[in-house]
């Protein structure tokens, strides 16, 4: 695994990334997973088999400000690594079967453990297509078919 940056990842000046638990993902071809945020909680995921579009919304800006949320996509293959700071939503869309191992920083806490609609239009992610689909529309599981679009989340962690 390469070495990893902690203020890179989103850690403080001095402060080590210390993983505390490890996770297997699998998925068929034409899953997508996500659009899932965490507060308090960074992850390191590498494709172990498969390929995988992943989104990456930065909403830190709209945490302080009526910023716009920053989106990066980019396809992952085996070996391929990405690192996810607090405060970025991520979620993938398997173009094949794919395995994503991931490392993340803090055990499952239910209350960090939150998402938004993976296709809200303010945020546009430029999902493929999907051929593996007989529609072309991702696979979605029921909480990431329910997810709010992400002005209401933002909305809510504001009040909260």
């Amino acid at each position: 695994m390469p070495p990893l940056d902690a203020v890179a990842a989103g850690a403080a000046v001095g402060e080590k990334v210390r993983f505390v638990q490890s996770n297997l993902s699998t998925s068929a071809a034409g899953v997508l997973r996500g659009l899932h945020y965490h507060r308090r909680q960074l992850d390191y995921w590498v494709v172990t088999a498969g390929r995988a579009f992943v989104a990456l919304v930065d909403v830190r800006p709209l945490m302080t400000s009526d910023g716009k949320p920053r989106v990066e996509t980019r396809e992952l293959s085996p070996e391929d690594w990405v690192v996810i700071p607090a405060g970025v939503a991520h979620g993938f869309l398997a173009l094949e079967p794919l395995e994503v191992f991931y490392l993340v920083t803090n055990e499952f806490d239910g209350s960090d453990e939150l998402g938004f609609a993976w296709d809200d239009p303010e945020v546009a992610v430029p999902w493929p297509v999907l051929s593996a689909t007989p529609d072309g529309r991702p696979i979605l599981s029921e909480r990431d078919r329910s997810n709010p679009p992400l002005r209401e989340l933002v909305a809510r962690l504001r009040e909260a």
